[in-house]
This record gives C-alpha cells, structure tokens and sequence, in this order.
C-alpha cells in the first residue's frame, strides 16, 4: 500500500462526505439518523445497509462489510488504497503528494494512470479521425443513415480507427507512449499465440510483435459509470464476411467486460427515477433510444447478464425490460440473461421488438412513442416464454409440454421471495393447463438453467473477540473520555496477555480523535478489511452512558478474569505429585497475593457497577 501523509489521509476524509459519496454511486434513503440502502456487496431483498453520517462509517448487517470511506471506494470500485485516495482527493479538490511508495505499488499505479490515459487520448484520437479525414466519409455516411448526427457523435465521442495496421500505434509513439502501454491497453493485438496476461502490471511484455487491434472500425468509447474510458467497441464497416461484426477490448487494468454496463455513466440518474432499466443488445441502439429522450437505458458487454452486471442494476433499478432482437438469438439471450437478474429479486419482462425490428430502426421509422408503446405492452417474462414456446408444434404434446414445464421450473426456482413465486406458479400452471402441486415437485431439485452453481452470499469474516475487549474498543472509538482513562493506564501491558488484545492495541496505538470522524476514517483505512468491517460494527452501537465508568469496569473486569486463570493456574500446579516443598510454599504465598488483588478488583467493580447497556 502505499504512505500517504497522515494529516493528509485525515483531511481527504474530513473532505469527502459518506454519504454523498455512496449517494453517487447507488440511492440511500434516509432511515432516521441513518441512510439505508440494499447492499452492493452481497444479494438481498431487504435493505440491511446502513450510512452513519455522524460517525462517516457504512455497515452491513447481512453480510458484514463495513468501514469508513476509503474502505467503501476501495471495495466497490476493487481498487487499492492508494487510487481510492486519489479518487477521493480529486472529487474533494486536494492535491496528493506521496511520502513513499513500494516499488510495485508504485508500478502498478504508474501504469494504471499511464493506460488511462492512453484510453482517454486514443478517444480523441479517435473522434478527431471521425470528424476531420478524408478516410472516414465511409464512417460518417454510415452513422448519418443510422441517424447519428454530428452533435450525437460529439455527445458519445464515436471515433474511427484508420484502415493501416499501425496508425494507432504510431500515434501513441508520437504522444510519448511505449510499447508495453500500448500491450497493457489492450488496443494493439500481440503476433503469434502466446500472449501476455495484460491484466497483471508483473507481466513481462517486452520483445512481443503487435499491431493496432482496431482498423477500419466505428469507434465506441467504453466507460466505467464516472465517465472514464476504459475500453472500446469496433463495429466493423468492411463487407468482408470473415470480419467480425464487432471488436472488443480484451480485458485489462482498467476493463473487466462482465462488471461494466455501456452507457451506465449517462443514464444512471434516470434510471434512479424510473425505477426500471431498458436493456438494449447494442450500442447503437442504445444511443439512439437515449438520443430520443429514453434515457433509462444500459447494455451488456455482450448478448447476456453476468451476476455482476445484475448486482450493478439492482443498485440502481427495480425492474428491467430485456429488448433484445426478436430472433431466435434474442429469445435465446433473453433466457440467458435471466437467472442472475432473478436471483437478484429483479422483476424481468420481454418487449418483443416487430418482425425484422430493432430498438434504433424502429424510433428511426416510427419515432420514440412507438418504441415506448412497445416497452409499455412488455410481457412478464413467464408469459413470454409460453407464448413463444406455444407458437411451436411439441408444445402441444405430452412429452414437449412436460420438457418446457421443467424448464420452467427451473427458472422459477431462482425466484427468492415466497409470495412472487407463488403468484408465478399459479400464472405458469393456469396457463399451461397443470396441476400447481405436480409444477411444485419440479421446483424442489431444480437445475440452474445457466448450468453455474447456485451463489452464496459472500460474508466477511470478522476478527472474534470477547465481550469485554468488544466494549473496550466501541468505548475508544466512541468516547475520548474513556478513552483517555484507558490509556492512562498499563494498557500494552493488559492488551499482550489477551488472546484477543492485538486489536485493541492497534487501536490504542493509532492516533485517533475519538469524537473525529476523519480521524476514525483514517485509522480504518490502516486496518484489514476485516478489522474495519468489525470496528466499523462497533462504530454504530448507539454510545453508552457513562463511557468512562464502563471503562472502569470493563478494565478492572479484565484484570480479574486474568488473575482467576493465574489462581487456577498454581492450584493445578499444588496437586501435581511430587511437589517439592520449597516450590509448594512460595506457590502459595503468590496465591495469597492473587486472592486478595481478586477480591481489591471485584470491590472497585462493585463500588462503580451501574447498569450498562
């Protein structure tokens, strides 16, 4: 990881609100004192997310993530400390200046920075070849029959990537770029078989033989939902059967295709407002649906749903409206998409686009409303499937209608909430004409149609520690008063005979305001994940009354428990055979010592025992 200065850590946290923060990335309601919000790191349908504005922290209830700012930016982005912080100082105006840096830290953040920026230069590289060359009127003649207007491709940066082999690459040399940034993008493609793991910065590239991954293509930029381009999408404009219809971005430093949503950092807000997301197959489409004034609009990074994909809307969205082709590819990647957007608990239906239809050439023809009257009359994805299923001739025999029923029920079966899935199989069944309770045995071992095993709600897994040292670390984090009676006393020594102390250390060690919320968020950006998850549960207990008193007793209690397993300790050691009497005499003496500082620290626990909550 890298040092940052920490004054400097402090004040980026003192800067940087929570929950406007986390409000960018996903809605929070307000829940009395607190945000609430379904959490973005595990499935649920009830919200068990918590913001503290007061305390700057976010908790989990359900899977227990936890922290403070820097934790959530580091695990809801995946990245490290030190680009969580730079995010962070930048969004808050704050200049970074590193006191040191590991070696590859510093690597691996060099090259990011580097590879981002390529991306972003290559976009305009890109656009200014679309608008300015001779050598793309093929391009622009395509986009304007598309409909795409010049401010459209301005909007969306659509670029072109030259016919020549290495044009691009060329470029980039020009603009100071190297050979392994070139690799490491993704935009030129290496010779040969064997490639290098791009996504890892430790990889050697040096010596490969490349050539520009893009040429002769309609550049769409890829971002990540703050705008960043991170990839790029190639639509081919040759007639060359061979080609492929579209060219990707390999994945990369910067780019993982099943965690990004085209057009998220455009239309999250109204997909905030609406509720429901349109999901269209292509890029195209989309910008024309978004163009038209339908702006709830994503797409995949290909003609299906990862789980993550459908963890990203279900931050954003209730329902989705799956717009695929109407052919029997895009029956198909409706099917595929829907396991992980059920699993999610999203209400899924099917717009059926007209025969030889899609979402760009049908606002092209018939304008915006027909497309909306067509997401309007989407179906619930149940009766689609019947309906197309009951177009074919098996369905109306025995076997076939017991096949399609399985495969029903296997899809069924994803959905989480008992009263919607019932609703379902009484839909499924009245329409198929079967008994409900014949349809149920089918759910009971179901199979997933993605043929992926079932997932599992990830948990952290929090450090244990006893009730005791829990309350002494809620009462340092809560009260500077208890904690300046805590550390008032032999403190490292009590905390090194604890089994459990090497936390409680760590806290009394750091230098934290206790009543300072960027101080906290500075100590649990120091801390494992784990430790800020669980110190970040202790943050959000409501404050005990009396925190120095509870202290007290917490303290002495401690003590006590330490000098009981002393005593028990020399009472085993009286009973061993053979004890000589020397030994037996000055076990004895210390035990009489022992007894009488149990009954000194069980009087002071008495004398400031008050009822603590």
């Amino acid at each position: 990881m890298g040092r940052l200065a920490p004054e400097l850590i402090e004040q980026i946290a003192s800067a940087s609100d929570i929950v406007e923060i986390i409000g960018s990335h996903f809605p929070l309601k307000r829940a009395g004192a607190v945000y609430k919000a379904l959490c973005p790191f595990h499935n649920e349908r009830t919200p068990s997310f918590t913001v503290n504005p007061q305390r700057q922290i976010f908790k989990c209830f359900g899977c227990g993530a936890g922290g403070g700012v820097y934790q959530f930016v580091m695990q809801y982005e995946n990245v490290d400390f030190p680009t969580a912080a730079r995010r962070l100082a930048e969004k808050a105006g704050i200049r970074i200046i590193e006191e040191q840096l590991t070696e590859d830290d510093d690597r691996r953040l060099r090259m990011r920075k580097r590879v981002l920026t390529l991306h972003a230069e290559a976009a305009a590289w890109f656009h200014r070849n679309l608008m300015k060359t001779q050598a793309a009127q093929t391009a622009r003649d395509y986009l304007k029959k598309r409909g795409l207007s010049v401010e459209v491709a301005k909007s969306w940066q659509i670029g072109y990537a030259p016919e020549a082999w290495d044009e691009l690459s060329e470029w980039a040399h020009s603009r100071g770029f190297s050979d392994e940034e070139l690799i490491r993008s993704g935009l030129v493609k290496i010779k040969g078989e064997e490639e290098p793991n791009i996504t890892d910065p430790q990889a050697r590239v040096q010596g490969f033989q490349y050539y520009d991954r893009f040429r002769d293509r309609i550049m769409f930029p890829i971002c990540n939902d703050m705008g960043e381009v991170i990839a790029f999408s190639g639509r081919v404009l040759s007639s060359d059967p061979q080609a492929a219809k579209y060219v990707n971005s390999p994945e990369t430093m910067l780019f993982t295709k099943g965690k990004v949503l085209f057009g998220l950092h455009k239309s999250k807000r109204a997909l905030h407002d609406k509720g429901a997301a349109i999901v269209c197959e292509g890029q195209i489409d989309l910008i024309t649906a978004f163009e038209s004034g339908i702006k709830n609009v994503i797409a995949p990074q290909g003609t299906a749903f990862t789980a993550d994909q459908a963890r990203i809307l279900k931050r954003h969205v209730e329902e989705v409206i799956l717009c695929f082709d109407s052919d029997a590819a895009g029956q198909k990647a409706a099917e595929r998409s829907l396991p992980h957007l059920l699993e999610m608990g999203l209400a899924v239906r099917v717009a059926s686009m007209p025969e030889g239809q899609d979402p760009d050439s049908l606002i092209r023809k018939e304008g915006p409303a027909a497309f909306i009257e067509q997401i309007e009359n989407a179906n619930d994805f149940f009766d689609f499937q019947i309906d197309v299923e009951a177009t074919k001739p098996e369905f109306a025999t025995p076997r076939g209608k017991i096949h399609f029923a399985r495969k029903m029920a296997e899809f069924v079966s994803l959905i989480t909430d008992p009263v919607l899935r019932e609703a379902v199989v009484f839909k499924v069944t009245a329409r198929m004409g079967l008994a409900p309770a014949e349809f149920r045995k089918m759910l009971e071992k179901p199979k997933s149609p993605a043929g992926e095993k079932e997932a599992k709600t990830p948990r952290i897994s929090l450090p244990v520690l006893s009730p005791a040292v829990s309350r002494l670390c809620q009462l340092s984090l809560q009260s500077q008063a208890a904690r300046s009676w805590i550390l008032s006393q032999p403190w490292r020594d009590l905390a090194s005979q604890l089994p459990d102390g090497a936390l409680l250390e760590k806290l009394l060690e750091a230098d934290v305001a206790a009543e300072d919320p960027a101080a906290a968020s500075r100590f649990l950006a120091e801390c494992s994940e784990e430790e800020g998850a669980l110190l970040s549960g202790l943050l959000s207990l409501p404050a005990m009354p009396e925190p120095d008193r509870a202290a007290q007793a917490c303290w002495f209690g401690l003590q006590r428990d330490l000098l009981s397993k002393q005593q028990e300790a020399m009472q085993n050691s009286l009973r061993a055979p053979g004890l000589e009497m020397e030994r037996m005499f000055e076990l004895q003496k210390s035990l009489t010592i022992i007894k009488k500082e149990i009954l000194d620290l069980q009087k002071r626990i008495t004398d400031i025992a008050r009822p603590f909550p």
